[in-house]
């Protein structure tokens, strides 16, 4: 019953500040970072967008890349690549074009925990080749978990999860996007864990409501000794 009560009050919470412009869309994605020596990782990423709540596909990405920590398990640099294939309606029309986005990217990943407050830093800096122009693109992610009924997140947790991302651009106007999101999160095992929630894409004149169903794979590829 409790949780069921967290999820509400996230869902409600979100599906406020994104008012009434537009529908609710639906993303699955799947996230996968998993270490294949000490120090090394890899990152695999699948993203699979809805405009509607079932169907209507809005954009399919695949994510990747190579990471490295520079402390035991924190302090994480990677350098990636992503396809993303889009198909956007043209001017509020039933009309639709496709395009295709190669991107490159830079990021730093960071953690803190205070008690049961486990607190991730990332950023992130893209160069986005699209199929007319080239665009840069400057990300901050701040990613909030708390886990309720165990001290850490580990298997049989139930936790909320709950973060902001602010999209800044390269070149052009300065402003892109922010993402709010706010879910609950269950792990499966040690390793896997699954998240349910919603986040609202802010952009400049208007938000759009996403449900969000989020996999997170963590598995270690090799024998801690």
């Amino acid at each position: 019953m409790s949780k069921l009560l967290v999820l509400s009050i996230s869902i409600s919470w979100v599906s406020l500040l994104s008012g009434q412009q537009t529908y609710l869309g639906n993303w699955f994605q799947y996230v996968g970072n998993n270490g294949f020596s000490k120090n090394w990782n890899w990152l695999n990423e699948v993203q699979y967008r809805n405009y509607n709540f079932i169907g209507d596909l809005e954009q399919f990405l695949v994510r990747t890349g190579i990471g490295y920590n520079l402390t035991p398990q924190n302090n994480q640099l990677l350098m990636g690549y992503a396809f993303i294939q889009s198909k956007p309606y043209l001017n509020g029309t039933d009309e639709r074009i496709q395009t295709q986005e190669h991107r490159l990217f830079q990021q730093f990943v960071t953690r803190q925990n205070f008690g049961r407050f486990f607190i991730t830093h990332r950023y992130r800096f893209e160069q986005r080749f699209l199929e007319e122009e080239f665009r840069t693109r400057f990300r901050y992610l701040f990613w909030l978990q708390i886990p309720l009924n165990t001290p850490n997140i580990t298997q049989k947790s139930v936790y909320i999860s709950a973060f902001n991302e602010l999209f800044i651009h390269g070149n052009g106007k300065l402003y892109d996007r922010n993402r709010l999101y706010a879910a609950v999160g269950y792990g499966i095992n040690h390793f896997i864990r699954l998240e349910l929630g919603v986040m609202s894409q802010i952009f400049q004149t208007n938000s759009r409501p996403q449900l969000q169903i989020a996999l997170f794979n963590n598995l270690q590829l090799f024998k801690i000794q």
